[in-house]
Formats: structure tokens, sequence, C-alpha cells
């Protein structure tokens, strides 16, 4: 494994191996087509984009924001490419009737959510649902958006990072796989101590030593508060 960067044009790797995400084969030749991190494991070669959008996939967890109001559906804004699309079913269920039922009262634009993605396959728009008793509406809390390839760093191995900062700050967090993070509390310094170690974990994803860079930046956030 090699967690190098790399640009796009740089070769990644030579010889007889697999093709993964955001490279491309020339000849003998692996070479990278976007910027990010060289990986090779198990015989694949990849690029971790360091810049990227969501990419849905049947089965996420996801923070979207209602961007629009239609007769039988929501279009809600999921940080990708592709618009979602939440049924009225999804809150009226089988006895929803467009004439009777006004969309409006339950969620209007603006408004954030947090569902699953039901079915997606590039040809249709990603279809939500709420599927679990946290799905639905968000009642209050900050939504903040980091870098989608990121979030795998702030959860850390085994939730360590998210552990870490949920303890230190008393903070409550909800993290969408779509790149987005619902940051729950009373205090407000609490919360802006948690959005500068989100912006600081979405800088230094890459750099060896992070954790204890975050747990000291942590500590002395506290320490500040105190005196």
């Amino acid at each position: 494994m090699t967690n190098r960067i790399v640009l796009p044009g740089d070769v990644v790797a030579e010889g007889r191996f697999r093709i993964g995400e955001n490279v491309y084969r020339l000849g003998n030749k692996i070479i990278a087509s976007r910027v990010g991190l060289a990986r090779i494991e198990k015989g694949v070669v990849s690029v971790i984009a360091l810049h990227s959008f969501y990419m849905p996939q049947k089965g996420d967890t996801v923070i979207g924001i209602i961007e629009d109001i239609g007769i039988t559906n929501w279009s809600v804004d999921i940080n990708s490419p592709y618009v979602a699309v939440l049924p009225a079913t999804s809150i009226f269920k089988r006895n929803f009737d467009p004439v009777k039922h006004d969309l409006k009262s339950e969620l209007d634009i603006g408004d954030v959510i947090i569902a699953e993605i039901l079915q997606f396959d590039r040809t249709i728009d990603p279809i939500l649902g709420f599927k679990s008793r946290e799905h639905g509406k968000v009642k209050d809390g900050l939504v903040v958006e980091m870098t989608p390839s990121k979030i795998p760093r702030l959860i850390g191995r085994k939730a360590s990072m998210l552990n870490m900062i949920q303890k230190k700050t008393g903070c409550k967090l909800f993290i969408g796989q779509n790149g987005r993070v619902l940051i729950h509390s009373q205090d407000k310094a609490m919360i802006d101590l948690v959005v500068k170690v989100i912006r600081r974990i979405e800088r230094e994803a890459h750099v060896s030593g992070l954790t204890d860079r975050i747990s000291k930046m942590l500590d002395e956030g506290m320490e500040r508060r105190t005196k």
C-alpha cells in the first residue's frame, strides 16, 4: 500500500495490476486521472480523490436539503451531481392523496432531512426513504459540509476520531455518507470548536499523526474556554 499524493498524468504503478478508481492504463503504466492519494492494495491500483463529489450508493445514509416540492415528491440536494427524490409516500404512506395532502406542510424548501438511499443505478435519480427511527426531518443542529472522501478520516478507525471529538466536546455528531455532518449541542462555543476541528481534518486528512494533533487542538480549545 502507498499513500503518496499524485497529480493527473502521474505514473502510479507499472506492471500487471488491476485498475481501480481514478486511474487508467497506458501501455504497461497505470496513470492517475485525478488529484489524490495513490493506493495499491491486493493487486488493485487506485487513486483516492482529495476533492470529490458524493456518488450515491444504495443503502447509504445521507443528510439532504429540500430544494423543490412537486405534486407527489420532494427534490432533495444530497451534495451530489444527482438530485435525489423523496416520494410523498415516505411520510403519508399508502394513504397519500395528492389532492388532499399538502407536501409543504410536512417538508418545506430549505428543511434538512436524514434519509436512506433506497434505489440508484445512474439511469434514474436516487430514491430516498425513511427506514429507521433516526430518519426524518431534522429539528435542530448545525449542518457542516466537508469533502465526502474525507468522511472516513473524520470517523476514524473503529470510530476512534468521532468518539474522541464527542467525548471531549460533549457534542453529538451525526455523519452522512454524502459529506454532511450534523452537530447537536446547546453550547455554541463547543459547536464552533467542532467546526474548526472538522475543517482541520479536511485539510490534513492525508497527513500522519492527525489524531494526536486533533486531540491537542481539542484540549487547548477546552482550556481556553475555562479561562
